[in-house]
């Protein structure tokens, strides 16, 4: 069974089938309940599952989280939503100090099963605050797992995944690709949570993505081809842990590797990618491992932010550089 579906609307679908499938499943957020939320993702659930499952917080992110600890103590499995991205950071203690230790710190006693929805990224013109990239803080905090899908499919199924993991999950959604429809396949099995997938097969060289950067990299790779030029995109899917088997499998076969995420340069997820690929397949690659990524400098005003973002040349002239090593 498949229907063709915008990732918001495969999002909804999947929290729907996750408040069904376990009583013990709550969202909470700011205006998730009557509103459905700013970008319409829990539209409909709280007047289908009522109040108490799908429940309207006050404006106050730290107390959101908090809250949510109390619930997973309880045998709750709650589902939290940051409006944007920006809105995270009042929560960042209770996040990295609370959530991602406690189940450790007690001896594997307390599960977190909790899932902290974040919409992520730039591209829709918003002003200060809304298009942070902030997964790499995340992804360094032990004790978390950080995904993010790429297409409806990935939508439905791993918000549904991350509700069942007793382990905290940071669910990072693309916003800019909310509203890109693609196929959901309600009756094939899923694949596992955090495993990469290569979504276009190639030779010459890999494009390592995630979130809202597979759709540009795969239209890189478009184009690409149209040169006579062959690359691998691989959707990592998966943050923290990441799928080094996937990546370090395609790298071995392309020998080339160019990394890209909309987050700035330095410190980023990129980064650790590259130095993992120059320790492992050192003897291997034929060029160094590239970067195309956000620069290192606040978010811009929404009118230049495309300068900001990476892009089909940006990408496309990375490879060029990698190819002519």
């Amino acid at each position: 069974m498949t229907e063709t579906l915008t990732m918001a609307k495969a999002l909804n679908r999947g929290l729907r089938r996750a408040l069904q499938a376990d009583p013990k499943v709550l969202l909470a957020g700011e205006d998730i309940g009557k509103l459905g939320g700013v970008f319409r993702i829990t539209e409909n659930l709280q007047a289908e599952f009522g109040e108490n499952r799908v429940i309207d917080s006050p404006l106050a992110e730290s107390g959101i989280v908090g809250t949510a600890v109390g619930l997973c103590m309880r045998g709750y499995r709650p589902v939290v939503e940051m409006q944007f991205d920006g809105f995270v950071f009042p929560a960042f203690s209770q996040i990295v100090t609370q959530v991602a230790k406690l189940h450790m710190r007690t001896g594997g006693q307390t599960p977190m099963p909790m899932v902290i929805r974040i919409p992520y990224g730039g591209g829709i013109g918003a002003i200060e605050h809304h298009s942070e990239s902030p997964e790499a803080y995340f992804a360094h905090t032990p004790g978390l797992k950080v995904v993010t899908c790429a297409n409806s499919n990935d939508a439905y199924w791993m918000i549904q995944q991350a509700i069942q993991s007793d382990d905290p999950v940071v669910f990072l959604e693309p916003k800019r690709r909310y509203h890109t429809k693609s196929t959901v396949n309600f009756s094939a099995r899923p694949e596992p949570m955090h495993q990469a997938s290569i979504t276009r097969y190639g030779t010459d060289a890999t494009l390592l993505c995630y979130g809202p950067m597979v759709k540009t990299c795969l239209d890189a790779a478009a184009v690409a081809a149209e040169e006579g030029m062959s690359l691998e995109v691989v959707d990592l899917r998966t943050l923290s842990p990441v799928d080094w088997v996937t990546v370090m499998s395609s790298v071995r076969r392309t020998k080339r590797a160019v990394v890209v995420h909309e987050a700035p340069l330095s410190f980023g997820l990129g980064a650790e990618i590259a130095a993992r690929l120059h320790q492992d397949l050192f003897y291997v690659m034929e060029s160094p491992v590239l970067r195309v990524a956000g620069y290192d400098m606040p978010y811009p005003p929404s009118r230049v932010e495309e300068e900001y973002l990476p892009s089909v040349d940006r990408v496309l002239d990375a490879v060029d550089q990698s190819l002519n090593y």
